[in-house]
C-alpha cells in the first residue's frame, strides 16, 4: 500500500484528482465525480471537523468487529461495496468546492504525518496505528480515483 503521508504520494493522488473534471462519469456505481469528491472528504471531515456524530457504543462494536479489518486492512474494496449512510450523496455537489477541500484535507494530513496519526481515536473504529490511517485514506482515494478511470 502507498504511503499517503509521504509527499511524493500525496503530489500523485492529487495530481489524479486535478485530472478529474465535472463531467466525467463512473465505471461503476452512480455517483457524479462532485458527489464522489464530497463523499471522499467525509472521512477527512471525520478526522477534522465535528459534523459526525460518533457511532454509540453497540454500533461501535459492531463496526470495529465486522467492518473495521475491511476498512483498515490492504485488500482492496470490491465494486459497489456498501458504505456507511454519512458518506451517502444523495444531492448534487459543487464539483470545484469539493476537489479544493479534497486537496486541502490530504495536505492538511501529509503534513501533520504519521506520527499525529500513530494511536489517533477514530469516530467508528477506536485508536487506529498510523498504518491503519493510511491504508483506509489512500485505499478509499484510489478505490474512488480508479472508479472514474483516473
Amino acid at each position: 500500500m502507498k504511503n499517503i503521508f509521504d509527499a511524493k504520494v500525496t503530489d500523485e493522488i492529487i495530481s489524479r484528482i486535478n485530472k478529474l473534471s465535472p463531467e466525467d462519469r463512473p465505471l461503476w456505481g452512480k455517483m457524479s465525480a462532485g458527489q464522489m469528491l464530497a463523499h471522499c472528504n467525509v472521512s477527512y471531515e471525520m478526522i477534522y471537523e465535528d459534523k459526525h456524530p460518533a457511532p454509540n457504543a453497540f454500533l461501535k462494536f459492531i463496526l470495529k468487529t465486522f467492518v473495521k479489518n475491511k476498512v483498515v486492512g490492504e485488500t482492496p474494496y470490491q465494486h459497489n461495496s456498501r458504505t456507511g449512510p454519512q458518506f451517502v450523496m444523495n444531492d448534487e455537489k459543487n464539483f470545484e468546492k469539493e476537489k479544493k477541500r479534497l486537496i486541502d484535507y490530504i495536505n492538511k494530513t501529509r503534513d501533520l504525518g504519521e506520527k499525529y496519526f500513530n494511536g489517533k481515536e477514530s469516530n467508528s473504529f477506536g485508536a487506529l496505528s498510523s498504518g491503519e490511517w493510511n491504508n483506509m485514506l489512500y485505499k478509499h482515494l484510489d478505490h474512488h480515483l480508479n472508479q472514474f478511470g483516473k
